[in-house]
Formats: structure tokens, sequence, C-alpha cells
């Protein structure tokens, strides 16, 4: 049997070169898939949304340690249709491409299913879902035109197991779960009707993942009795970290992950499995 080797990369960046829009890209998980796609060479686009003056201060962190890499801010509400497309337009405009989206905002509005109004739920679901395809609509229109890219949605583990007075978050994060295999057989697709097939190249690949309980500003509000209950329920005992989020992001952001596509990525510990 012939083995056929992947081509030597001329950068030790597994995305070196790429541009990577990161929506919710200044706090959280978000700031840290930033950092983590600097550190390997990409170029970022963070996306917030009536935060001009963290944000700041983000990329001004961000270009301090990564000074060789260039990071744009991009507002916008990615609740409004309109809104995504501009995104992705700001972004194509002042990087040249877009390579790489990140589909990591979202929201939570948490009452039970008998509290819950018509504004709670419409809201979370436009946020979390609605924009999550909106945005990734515009940018794969551009990623088919140039042949590559990458697409990965940050779900949840909520979205896989349910969680009492979270039945709106619940439905958005799983409902990401449907995108992502859509988009990622819809893409091949495309590809092969424009004449560029996936088997050249690094390909176009559609995918997501869902954290578990991870230490960020939206569990700090929880009780530490809470915490601790949450903590028994993980296996390996402890809350997780951004930037064990962030590393499975830059991984299936990566060239050499061509051959993942359609994937559910779970990173939660242990606590769904």
């Amino acid at each position: 049997m012939t083995v056929t080797r992947l081509p030597q990369q001329d950068s030790v960046g597994t995305v070196s070169g790429r541009v990577a829009l990161v929506t919710g890209g200044t706090t959280g998980i978000g700031a840290a898939i930033c950092y983590e796609l600097a550190s390997e060479g990409a170029s970022v686009a963070a996306g917030h949304w009536q935060q001009r003056e963290g944000a700041e201060k983000f990329q001004a962190a961000l270009a301090a340690e990564y000074p060789q890499q260039r990071c744009t801010l991009h507002e916008g509400n990615i609740g409004l249709a309109h809104d995504c497309r501009r995104v992705v337009r700001d972004v194509i405009d002042q990087h040249g491409r877009l390579d790489i989206l990140v589909n990591n905002a979202g929201i939570t509005i948490d009452r039970t299913v008998a509290k819950m109004s018509d504004e709670d739920w419409q809201k979370v679901i436009a946020v979390n879902l609605s924009g999550a395809f909106f945005i990734a609509q515009s940018a794969l229109d551009h990623m088919i035109e140039r042949g590559t890219g990458r697409i990965i949605s940050v779900s949840s583990v909520i979205g896989e197991t349910g969680n009492i007075g979270q039945a709106n978050y619940a439905a958005s994060k799983s409902g990401l779960f449907g995108l992502t295999k859509s988009l990622a057989k819809e893409a091949i697709f495309q590809l092969n009707r424009a004449k560029r097939p996936a088997s050249n190249g690094i390909g176009l690949t559609v995918n997501a993942i869902t954290p578990g309980f991870i230490a960020t500003d939206m569990l700090a509000t929880i009780p530490d009795q809470v915490l601790e209950r949450i903590r028994g329920q993980i296996p390996v005992g402890r809350l997780g970290q951004p930037e064990e989020i962030a590393r499975v992001v830059c991984f299936l952001a990566a060239d050499r992950s061509a051959y993942i596509t359609g994937q559910i990525w779970a990173v939660n510990g242990g606590l769904d499995m």
C-alpha cells in the first residue's frame, strides 16, 4: 500500500498566516481562542457588542504579547442578521480574506419554562443559534469562492444534557449540532459544484465543540455550594479552563485537520460520556 504524506508546512504555526474571526472574542472563552490562534501565527478579528472599553484593553494586551500578529475589533449585535453580514464584510475588507470563523458569541437568560417570557426565548435563540447561522452563511460564500475555510461553533454540554431553567439555552446549543452537520455537507456539495473538490488542498470543514463547565464570568455568579456540587459531577473533579477549549478550536482550525468535518467534539472533563 502506498502512503501519501501531507506536505510539510513552511511554518510551525498550525494556522500560520490565516485570518480568524471570533465572535464574542474579547472575553472568556472567546478571548482565550484569540490568544491561542495568535500564538500559532493567525491574525485575529475579535467580535464584541457594546464593550468598547474592555475590547480595546483586550486588543492592546494581545498586541503587546503577539506584536507580529494583527488584531482588529468588530462591534456588532450577533442577534441581528444584517449586523452578522456587516461584520463579515468588515473583516474581509480590513484583512483581505477570512479563513477561520469561530461562532463563540452566546448569552444566557435563565428561567424555568413556566416563567420564561417570549422575549427570553427569542433573544437567546437569536444570538446563540440564528446569529451563528447568519454569520456562517456570509462566511461560507467567501470560503467557497476561495475553496478553503474552517467554521467552528462553540456549543455546550447543556445542549446534550438539558438543564432546569435553561430550555432556551439548551435548545439554542443543541440546534448548533444540526446546523454544523448540515453546513458541513453543504460546504462539500458547493465546493464540488464550483469545481473545487474537497480532496484538493486543505478543504472547507465545519465542526463544533461542546464545552462543559468552564471557569469564566458566566459561572461567577453561581454560589460556591452549587459550584462544589457541579465539580462533584465532573469525573476529572474540576472546572475546565478557557485555554483548554481554545486548544481544541485551534486544532480543528489547522490546515492539517482537513479530514475532520461535521463532528461534535466534547471538552467537558467526562461530564457526558
